[in-house]
């Protein structure tokens, strides 16, 4: 597939012909990346640009947008989300809905109403979440770049799953009007992509202040592209403990990066974070909470698909029931308790206190260092149904979550492969709103990997 970078200089007759061949390309392709893959529709289309896969939970003018929920079936947006209009004003087009976890809720594309989405490497494993088809649908080949949100990983984590490029900006970065919400202080929407190179492009179209926006940061930009430099020398720190926690081929693929960044003159230090347990308890807490309150806006009323007859109460119990899957119901009645009077302090109010402290060893490991090496997952992409509970679910998401807590960039990009070909991703950790330090890392890292697929 053609990179966005060589994309972004086709004449209008050959975008056309990209355009056609890709359609072309995602009907015998059929790994469910695409939401119209599973219900046997043509794929959406707005405008005539540069085609750019959008995750269904992204509105985009005159769409069905679901969320790849039953509750939000027959939905159509009445407008763009910022990002859409960001893509639009660049010359790129929305071009395809992307399936996914089920309001985002999950770690594997397994939890969409519409079905599961295949990993293109090796069909019998997840292609990670909730950003699976965003990822897949690039690693696959039948995407040139796509949108996805990260939460606690949902770009990350697929991109690592699947061999490509995912990345997720600082908090308040890229607008999130228009994204519907999971949990609102923890969403970012960011590029999934092919290379490096590509993620810095894509970020430098989406992103920006946004006045539709409460949470946007009303900062100065620079555009990151023009100033890529792969040759900085930067220090780069390494969470021992979180290394430790890691499968055999994890820990392979974390040596061979490391080994690689010291040849390509960087300088290694060593460090040690919060006990992981504590950070899955705090984002946890954290992030149903929001989305207990966020999601309590479907209840048949304004949105989603009515149910029940027997007076209001049934209506929101029927609704609600038969519109939710049985993870958005888990986390809406976690999030609820926590939040409920008598547990507010013990659980919710801790986590905060919890928040500000893993803040806190960022902010002190970044006195030291430009950049934070760290795996993505515990392992590379597992089976279909091999997470047998929602705590193992729940776990998978250890080294990303930490990083929607402080609200710092990251970026995901395959470094090795284990033994049965699946790829292993790794991540940079950069300071706040310090994108630039994060893709030059990248960059040289992939320069000094070589990774092929």
């Amino acid at each position: 597939m053609i990179t966005l970078k060589e994309a972004l200089t086709l004449a209008s007759d050959d975008i056309k012909k990209l355009r056609d061949d890709l359609n072309q390309k995602i009907k015998e392709n059929n790994i469910g990346a695409y939401v119209e893959q599973l219900t046997s529709s043509e794929i959406s289309k707005s405008g005539s640009g540069i085609p750019i896969a959008i995750k269904d939970n992204i509105n985009v003018k005159n769409w069905e947008i679901t969320c790849s929920s039953n509750i939000l079936k027959g939905y159509i947006s009445p407008y763009n989300a910022t990002v859409i209009n960001n893509l639009e004003k660049a010359g790129l087009s929305p071009y395809g809905r992307t399936n996914m976890d089920e309001f985002a809720m999950g770690s594997s594309t397994e939890s969409s109403c519409y079905g599961k989405t295949l990993n293109p490497i090796d069909n019998s494993k997840v292609p990670g979440g909730s950003s699976g088809g965003s990822a897949a649908a690039v690693a696959a080949g039948i995407a040139i770049a796509a949108l996805g949100t990260d939460t606690g990983g949902s770009i990350r984590q697929p991109a690592a799953y699947c061999g490509c490029v995912g990345m997720k900006p600082t908090y308040g970065r890229v607008s999130r009007y228009g994204i519907t919400a999971y949990s609102s202080s923890l969403d970012q929407c960011g590029p999934i992509t092919q290379n490096v190179e590509d993620a810095a492009i894509l970020y430098d179209i989406i992103s920006g202040y946004d006045p539709m926006d409460s949470t946007s940061a009303n900062i100065e930009y620079d555009a990151v592209t023009p100033k890529l430099n792969s040759d900085r020398k930067l220090t780069i720190a390494v969470i021992d403990n979180f290394v430790s926690q890691a499968s055999p081929a994890i820990q392979k693929g974390f040596e061979k990066a490391v080994k690689a960044l010291e040849e390509a003159g960087h300088k290694i230090i060593h460090k040690n974070m919060l006990d992981t347990q504590k950070i899955v308890s705090t984002y946890y807490i954290v992030a149903t909470a929001e989305a207990s309150a966020n999601l309590a806006r479907f209840d048949g009323v304004r949105f989603g698909n009515r149910k029940g007859e027997a007076g209001l109460k049934d209506m929101y119990v029927q609704t609600k029931s038969q519109g939710f899957g049985s993870e958005v119901q888990k986390r809406i009645m976690l999030g609820s308790f926590v939040l409920s009077s008598g547990y507010y302090d013990a659980y919710y109010i801790k986590a905060q206190k919890v928040r500000h402290l893993i803040k806190d060893e960022y902010s002190a490991i970044f006195s030291e260092a430009d950049l934070i090496l760290s795996p993505v997952a515990p392992t590379t992409a597992p089976e279909f149904g091999s997470f047998k509970t929602s705590l193992e679910m729940y776990l998978s998401d250890i080294y990303t979550i930490s990083i929607n807590l402080a609200g710092l960039p990251a970026i995901s990009l395959p470094v090795d492969k284990d033994e049965n070909g699946m790829p292993v991703g790794l991540q940079f950790i950069a300071k706040a709103y310090d994108e630039q330090t994060l893709f030059d890392g990248a960059l040289s890292l992939e320069k000094a990997i070589n990774y092929t697929k």
